[in-house]
């Protein structure tokens, strides 16, 4: 299944982001069982502002996007397909 990089910038604060992930879970879980959630980061600026890199497997990118919608408060930066994964453990001296 293919896998993507989300980046997002919230309009929520960083206390409302709980809420905002439980309603990303119950979205897909509900709406879009063939997601699979691999992980989130969370990063907050000087300012408080709320931005997210998020992995997902998805059948397609629409999906994805999809998902995005109905989830609101947010906006997606970027959507990029996943070509692999490399650890510095792929690269010996």
């Amino acid at each position: 299944m293919p896998r993507y990089l989300i980046e997002r910038q919230f309009v929520v604060r960083e206390d409302e982001m709980p809420e905002v992930g439980r309603r990303s879970r119950r979205i897909r879980e509900e709406s879009f069982p063939e997601i699979v959630w691999e992980h989130s980061h969370v990063c907050v600026d000087d300012t408080g502002g709320v931005k997210t890199y998020c992995v997902y497997g998805a059948p397609t990118e629409a999906m994805v996007r999809e998902h995005a919608k109905q989830l609101g408060f947010h906006e997606i930066l970027s959507l990029s397909e996943i070509a692999g994964d490399v650890t510095p453990e792929d690269f010996p001296l």
